[in-house]
């Protein structure tokens, strides 16, 4: 790869300039948004950032928009100026946007016209933002409509000549441990993963037609949605609106997409929903994915034998962008995350950073290209974290003698019972191929001799009573299944298990909920 490289000139430019502006790049809704008229609008939006509100190289333009070809022209109408977007959670508090705008010092912020009001007070406060920018409505108070501003731009752009080591994009951390953490991108670090992940792993060509459930500001929804279809040529489905099972399914069997991508808590979620004795109709998809944590093999079975689809689990991270480890088609191993991606590098080590011997559990190391530069205004925590060309995930895995690796829990969530390690996520599968368990969520509880044991937080299925009786049923099941030690000492019944917006279970807040019940 030359050094000059513009993210925008590859993913948006070159499909015009390869002669297919014709292909329809995304739908959304009833919107048919064509390779030309998508290139007409990131040039439009990019040259009237410069022009009319003075945006610079590496200033920073906060996105908080729905799904959106909107949202794909901000994004990339951006990083083409060599400006720097940052898609921004949609769920998150006031205080998290509040934080964010201080942490990167946005001068520009571009928001939906449904969510001008959960930022509009920590905008007022900036003294970074210079321009509000609204997108499908009108918002007043000195905003400018998105669709007046991008008419007034030019329907022509060059390309920043940025240094493929620019920084091209922010992504935040969804904040489920400690407050958001921007990840600073570089302009080739979508390439990287569009060819190691989309073209490696999932064979991704210009027919394909995705559509994820994860929204484009997630590092995962961002490939899946975005710079996935649009590195080969395809069809994005984008859907700006909530994603409960009823509304996925009428998307699937409407559009028809062929690469499906989800989360672990939406799979089972999808699996619980029924529709009378009519079956849908998921036969447009030859392969789906699953990341965001462990899928556990009771839900990739269901969905197997109910729907004849095949479900890719796999781990990514926000800070290495995409997928690192993924199952592959016709070879999955349910349970695992599969095999390396290539491209990728991974190593196991115990406290002392000396590898493990295979099926022993260490922490997960990863190697790749794709790597954020850094945690921004986090230098300690960037030198803790990414150590030379390696980064620590924070996960402990172990690998098979067949070379497939196993989630064995987050670092801070591993569980010493009896001086042994017990996994909260293999507690969880298991728990999970209880036919009266709908959800279920591990961490540790201390017993009267201050000593940590599992306990379990079960969510049941609809119609299934939470007894005393069924927590007792539940314990010996898992006795059964695993070690003795590994079984829960406690379960209890909840309603839902918190959970952050990608779908992962917020352990944090059930060690909270478990310490204030002692």
């Amino acid at each position: 790869m030359d050094d000059v490289f513009n993210a925008a000139a590859y993913f948006i430019d070159r499909h015009v300039a390869e002669g297919r502006g014709d292909a329809i790049a995304i739908e959304c809704e009833d919107r048919r948004v064509s390779y030309a008229d998508l290139h007409e609008l990131v040039n439009r939006t990019g040259s009237a950032l410069r022009k009319e509100l003075g945006v610079l190289p590496e200033e920073r333009v906060l996105l908080l928009m729905l799904d959106s070809p909107e949202m794909v022209a901000a994004f990339f109408g951006a990083i083409k100026i060599g400006a720097v977007p940052i898609p921004t959670n949609t769920l998150w508090t006031p205080t998290d946007y509040d934080f964010v705008l201080r942490d990167s010092h946005a001068s520009v912020v571009i928001v939906s016209a449904a969510l001008y009001s959960k930022i509009a007070d920590a905008v007022t406060a900036s003294p970074s933002v210079r321009h509000v920018v609204v997108a499908g409505g009108a918002a007043g108070g000195g905003t400018i409509d998105f669709d007046t501003l991008a008419g007034r731009g030019s329907p022509q752009l060059e390309p920043e000549p940025t240094h493929r080591d620019a920084q091209a994009f922010w992504l935040y951390s969804s904040g489920s441990t400690g407050r958001p953490k921007g990840c600073v991108h570089l302009q080739h670090d979508m390439k990287v993963c569009a060819d190691t992940y989309a073209r490696g792993v999932l064979g991704i060509e210009a027919t394909d037609r995705c559509y994820s459930v994860a929204k484009l500001f997630f590092a995962y929804g961002l490939g899946n949605a975005m710079y996935f279809p649009l590195a080969v040529g395809a069809t994005t489905i984008l859907w700006p609106g909530p994603v409960t099972p009823p509304i996925v399914y009428g998307l699937i069997e409407r559009s028809r997409p062929t690469l499906f991508f989800s989360v672990p808590t939406h799979y089972a979620m999808l699996l619980a929903h029924r529709d009378g004795t009519r079956e849908f109709d998921l036969s447009s998809i030859r392969c789906a994915v699953s990341a965001g944590e462990a899928l556990p093999p009771a839900v990739l079975t269901r969905f197997h034998e109910r729907f004849g689809v095949e479900i890719l689990d796999g781990i990514g991270s926000t800070e290495v962008l995409h997928i690192f480890i993924s199952n592959r088609r016709g070879r999955v191993r349910p349970g695992s995350s599969g095999e390396l991606v290539d491209g990728y590098d991974a190593k196991l080590v115990d406290e002392q950073g000396t590898p493990v011997a295979r099926g022993e559990i260490g922490s997960l190391f990863i190697k790749g290209d794709s790597t954020c530069r850094e945690y921004w205004n986090r230098h300690e925590l960037t030198k803790d974290t990414i150590q030379g060309h390696w980064i620590r995930t924070g996960d402990h895995y172990y690998q098979d003698e067949d070379g497939y690796y196993w989630c064995a829990g987050r670092s801070d969530d591993m569980l010493k019972v009896g001086g042994m390690w017990v996994s909260p996520a293999e507690l969880e599968h298991t728990l999970l191929e209880h036919p009266s368990v709908l959800a279920c969520g591990v961490v540790g509880r201390e017993d009267p001799d201050g000593l940590m044991k599992p306990l379990a937080y079960i969510v049941p299925r609809a119609g299934i009573e939470p007894t005393p009786a069924l927590a007792k049923e539940l314990t010996a099941f898992a006795r059964s299944h695993l070690a003795e030690y590994k079984r829960p000492r406690w379960v209890e019944f909840v309603d839902a298990l918190p959970t952050t917006a990608t779908g992962k279970v917020q352990r944090f807040k059930l060690r909270e909920k478990a310490k204030s019940a002692r």
